[in-house]
């Protein structure tokens, strides 16, 4: 602490106040971690609790991937043109994160219920959205979509344009400057916004529970096993649940989380 003795005030003001919030929020980590240590083998060998983590990995894959399919390219449609409604839909693109997920469960509920056009359209597919996988999946691409459209956003402004006009200009389409150029040099920035979205999606509840309660992703089961037993019993599940979370944030930031530079011509 010798360094502060040679900062100003504001600093030392800034300190404390930084250090206040990572008080915050690393002292409700670690304690319901350490509390819940001793149960977390047991936990291990729980079919239920096992299955129910697999379950939200799987269908954040499933929603990743979807969101993948339909966000890139709407990111590059955004940033290399303009339309009218540009504005418009740049905003809709953040209304997920702004309203209340149990919002958003019940809006997909109401869009994908059995009764509804939409989701008696796909009924007759076989394609059923509640107390299904794809209800899972629904919801948890919903709430994730931003993650995906604003990392891939970013990934393409920091190519210059330059490069896909040259590309153009030696006859090639445009589907392969995109796929030759655009994209491998956006990849980096593209696979940070799979992660987010992925990690985003694995952990949503409040959308989920209300339009796929079943199959139970780790939310919904720790939620339930919370409500029908208490908090002692789900305490293990907590703290198990929150050792996944920080070891996929490390290999995120080991493996993958570098700033994207722009790439432009000299």
């Amino acid at each position: 602490m010798v360094w502060l003795k040679e900062k100003s005030p504001f600093i030392v003001a800034s300190f404390v106040l930084g250090a206040t919030l990572v008080l915050f929020l690393v002292v409700p980590i670690f304690s319901a971690l350490g509390s819940s240590a001793s149960g977390m083998l047991d936990v291990l060998m729980d079919g239920r609790t096992l299955n129910s983590i697999w379950m939200s990995f799987y269908c954040a894959f499933l929603a990743t991937g979807f969101m993948f399919v339909l966000g890139v390219p709407f990111a590059y449609l955004f940033v290399r043109n303009t339309f009218p409604g540009k504005n418009v839909l740049d905003s809709l693109i953040d209304v997920p994160i702004l309203i209340p997920h149990n919002t958003a469960g019940i809006a997909l509920l109401f869009v994908f219920r059995p009764d509804n056009p939409i989701g008696a359209a796909f009924s007759m597919l076989g394609i059923s959205f509640v107390d299904t996988v794809w209800g899972i999946v629904i919801a948890m691409a919903f709430v994730s979509a931003p993650f995906m459209v604003r990392s891939a956003q970013e990934a393409f402004m920091s190519i210059d344009p330059e490069m896909e006009k040259i590309g153009r200009s030696l006859g090639a389409t445009r589907f392969k400057v995109f796929a030759n150029i655009t994209f491998p040099l956006a990849s980096r920035g593209i696979l940070t916004g799979c992660l987010l979205t992925w990690a985003r999606a694995v952990s949503e509840f409040g959308a989920v529970v209300l339009i796929a309660y079943f199959p139970k992703t780790a939310p919904v089961h720790l939620y339930d096993v919370f409500v029908s037993q208490g908090l002692t019993a789900a305490l293990p599940i907590n703290g198990l649940l929150i050792l996944l979370a920080i070891i996929i944030l490390v290999v995120f930031r080991v493996t993958v989380a570098k700033p994207t530079k722009p790439v432009y011509r000299s």
